[in-house]
C-alpha cells in the first residue's frame, strides 16, 4: 500500500477529504483485525489549529469515522505536548476532549506515561510505554516551519512519544540524530499530514500560512523530504531526513516518487494574514489566487528573505486565476500565469521550485 507513493487532496474540508483518501487506499484492509490503533496528532501547545501549530480536530475526526465505520473499536489518541505546556490543557483547547467524548475513544497523555528504553545503534532512547501497546500507528503531523530544524512534520512529530526528560536530552544531542533514531525505534504505519494551515517558521504558531491540502503516505522519510520542498528547502537543509533514510526508516522523495492527486478542487477563500505574511505579500500581484499556490509563493519569499535577498526582487510576482490568458512581460508563479514572459509552472508549484525561479530572476 502506497509504496514510494504520496496521495494529495486539495480543499478546505478535512473530514471529507481524508475519508476519501483512506477509502482510495483501502486502509481497513491493511490494518490487522483487533488492532489497537493509535492516532498521534501534533498538539505541541494549547492553541487552536487555525493559528498554525496544531492538528485539525476535523482531520482526526475523519480518520476516526473511517476506522469506526470499518469496525475498529480499540482506538486511542496519544500525545505529549512540549515542555512548559500541559497535554491535558492542549486536549481541551484544541478540541480533542470533545472529540474523544463524541467518538468514544481514549485520550492518553504521554507526559504522564511511564517509559522504557529502546536502542538504535549506539543511542539509547526513552520511549513512552503506550507506544508498546499500539499495534498500528497513524502519525498526524502539521505541515509547518520550525525555528531550529526549519521544518517539522512526520519525523519530528514522534518527539511527542518520549518523556519530557528525554525531550530535554534531544536538544543536548542536537535534535537531528535523535529524531532520526526515534523513527527507527518507533514504526509509523501511516502518515496523514495536516497541510491546511501551518506556521511560517515556528512550531508554536502565530504566523499561519494556508496550504489547503492533506498528504497521505506510509513512509515518513518520503513525506518529510517532499514537504521540505513544499516549504522551500532541500533535504540538505534538514539533516534528520537524510539521517533517517540512512537508518533505513524510508526513502527520499525523487523523480521516481508517484504523487497522485485525488481531488484538485482549490479554493480562493483565505484566512486573514498575519503581519509577517502581509509583509511578504507586498511582493505579490495577486488576482483570485488559490490558497495552495499562494502559500507556496509565501514560503518561497520567506526563504528568500532569510537569505537577505528579498529586496533584490525588483518586481512583483503575479499569481492567480485572474491572470489566465494574460500575455505580458513579467514574473508569474503557477500555471495560471503561463502567458507571462517568465513563469514557474505547477498547479500548485512547490516553494522550492518557486524559490529557484526567483533566484534566477533577482535584480
Amino acid at each position: 500500500m502506497l509504496r514510494n507513493e504520496l496521495l494529495i487532496s486539495y480543499g478546505q474540508r478535512p473530514r471529507e477529504m481524508v475519508k476519501e483518501i483512506l477509502d482510495t487506499i483501502k486502509l481497513a484492509e491493511g490494518v490487522p483485525a483487533g488492532s489497537r490503533v493509535g492516532l498521534k496528532p501534533n498538539l505541541v501547545v494549547a492553541r487552536p489549529a487555525w493559528e498554525g501549530a496544531t492538528t485539525s480536530p476535523d482531520l482526526v475526526a475523519g480518520v476516526l469515522e473511517y476506522l469506526l465505520d470499518h469496525g475498529f473499536r480499540d482506538l486511542v489518541i496519544a500525545e505529549g505536548s512540549w515542555i512548559g505546556d500541559s497535554t491535558a490543557r492542549a486536549f481541551r483547547a484544541c478540541g480533542y476532549t470533545d472529540l474523544a467524548e463524541r467518538y468514544g475513544v481514549e485520550l492518553v497523555d504521554l507526559q504522564r506515561d511511564s517509559y522504557h528504553t529502546r536502542r538504535v545503534e549506539d543511542l539509547e532512547l526513552l520511549v513512552c510505554d503506550e507506544m508498546s501497546r499500539i499495534d498500528y500507528l497513524i502519525n498526524l503531523p502539521v505541515l509547518k516551519g520550525h525555528c531550529q530544524t526549519r521544518i517539522t512534520c512526520a519525523l519530528k512529530n514522534l518527539k511527542g512519544c518520549i518523556p519530557d526528560r528525554e525531550k530535554r536530552r534531544f536538544h543536548t544531542l542536537g535534535l537531528h540524530t535523535p529524531i532520526a533514531a526515534l523513527n527507527k525505534a518507533i514504526h509509523t504505519n501511516l502518515v496523514v499530514v495536516d497541510g491546511f494551515i501551518g506556521d511560517l517558521d515556528f512550531e508554536e504558531g502565530g504566523n499561519p500560512v494556508q496550504m489547503d491540502r492533506v498528504i497521505v503516505g506510509t513512509d515518513p522519510v518520503l513525506v518529510d523530504s517532499y514537504v521540505a520542498a513544499l516549504l522551500g528547502y532541500g533535504v540538505e537543509d534538514v539533516p534528520y531526513i537524510t539521517l533517517a533514510a540512512e537508518l533505513g526508516v524510508g526513502e527520499l522523495y525523487s523523480e521516481k516518487t508517484t504523487v497522485r492527486v485525488i481531488n484538485d478542487s482549490h479554493t480562493t477563500k483565505r484566512i486573514e494574514p498575519s503581519r509577517s505574511v502581509e509583509h511578504l505579500a507586498k511582493h505579490i500581484d495577486e488576482r483570485d489566487a488559490c490558497s495552495a499556490c499562494f502559500g507556496s509563493l509565501i514560503h518561497a519569499l520567506a526563504r528568500l528573505n532569510e537569505k537577505g535577498q528579498l529586496q533584490q526582487l525588483t518586481q512583483k510576482v503575479a499569481i492567480g486565476q485572474g491572470f489566465k490568458g494574460v500575455k505580458q512581460d513579467g514574473l508569474g508563479a503557477g500555471s495560471c500565469t503561463r502567458g507571462f514572459s517568465r513563469h514557474v509552472p505547477g498547479c500548485p508549484p512547490t516553494a522550492k521550485d518557486v524559490l529557484d525561479f526567483l533566484y534566477d530572476n533577482l535584480g
